[in-house]
């Protein structure tokens, strides 16, 4: 099977390629807008902007993956929200481009959304909650998402939320990398403590998109951590794990942060559809710490 990856520069994408490359019968293609660095033995790389459509077109056709995981995306909710041409390009204009090159070959579509789809009105949910985006962002995963179900794919949406870990060269920091830098640098900071999430290890939305793609799987699924958190309490596990001063942590209502765009209050998931159609099998919080820590250490 060959599975074609875009976003490989990203935390996920990243993951996705070292994990894709351990497995003796895929074939791999990284692909992404610069040059992925250290890429493991036997992987491909083509250049790929997903919102140049005959880049897009031209490299699917060269390719010709049996299955491509979208995990390309503008992610940074402020700035999706005060640069909305520039966000909806990339998670709108850029899956309708995939959608194309994909249905010329035929292949399968695995495509990585988020919990920002949802008003945060109650949470955790399952893969039959009602969608309703409270800012730009959520917006624009959502229109992503309807263009890959009127399309003529076959085609698996994973949605996940408040993805943390760690890459050689990371270029954007994390709730838990952010907190863990702060405290070692004696800073004080205020996290927020009315807003719920259930945070994902890289490595478990990885393995969750393998999952889909090695078994072709259909439909909408639900890829996170199990445990309900606020970021204070996340900011708190993070400062005991790594025996930091946690008396630096300050609980913040969110009404105190001056942001550009809203957040939904409560999010986080059920992943029982995951566990039992794809054999998905998440880390615990402080397993996802261990994890990092390990990395950190090389």
């Amino acid at each position: 099977m060959k599975i074609l990856v875009t976003g490989a520069n990203g935390l996920l994408g990243y993951k996705l390629i070292q994990l894709l490359s351990t497995k003796s019968d895929i074939t791999t293609v990284a692909t992404a807008r610069k040059k992925v660095n250290d890429l493991p033995q036997g992987v491909d790389f083509f250049e790929l902007d997903i919102t140049n459509h005959d880049q897009t077109i031209e490299v699917l056709l060269a390719t010709k993956p049996d299955v491509v995981i979208s995990a390309a995306a503008m992610t940074q909710v402020d700035q999706c929200e005060t640069e909305r041409e520039q966000c909806w390009m990339a998670n709108v204009v850029g899956i309708e481009n995939l959608v194309e090159g994909c249905e010329k070959i035929n292949c399968h579509l695995v495509h990585v959304s988020t919990d920002f789809i949802f008003d945060g009105s109650f949470g955790p949910l399952d893969e039959t909650a009602i969608p309703n985006p409270v800012n730009f962002y959520g917006e624009s995963k959502l229109a992503g998402e309807q263009v890959i179900k009127k399309s003529k794919l076959n085609w698996a949406i994973l949605r996940t939320v408040l993805v943390f870990g760690i890459t050689p060269d990371l270029s954007r920091s994390n709730i838990v990398l952010w907190v863990k830098k702060s405290l070692e640098d004696g800073k004080t900071i205020n996290v927020v403590n009315d807003q719920w999430r259930t945070p994902t290890l890289a490595e478990d939305l990885a393995v969750g998109c393998y999952l889909a793609a090695s078994q072709k799987a259909t439909g909408i699924y639900h890829i996170s951590g199990e445990e309900m958190m606020t970021p204070f309490d996340i900011a708190q596990h993070t400062a005991d794990f790594f025996k930091l001063d946690k008396s630096l942590i300050k609980a913040a209502d969110s009404s105190t942060f001056k942001q550009p765009a809203a957040r939904p209050p409560k999010t986080g998931f059920i992943v029982t559809k995951a566990k039992t159609e794809l054999g998905y099998q998440p880390h615990s919080f402080s397993e996802g710490l261990q994890v990092l820590k390990s990395q950190l250490n090389r």
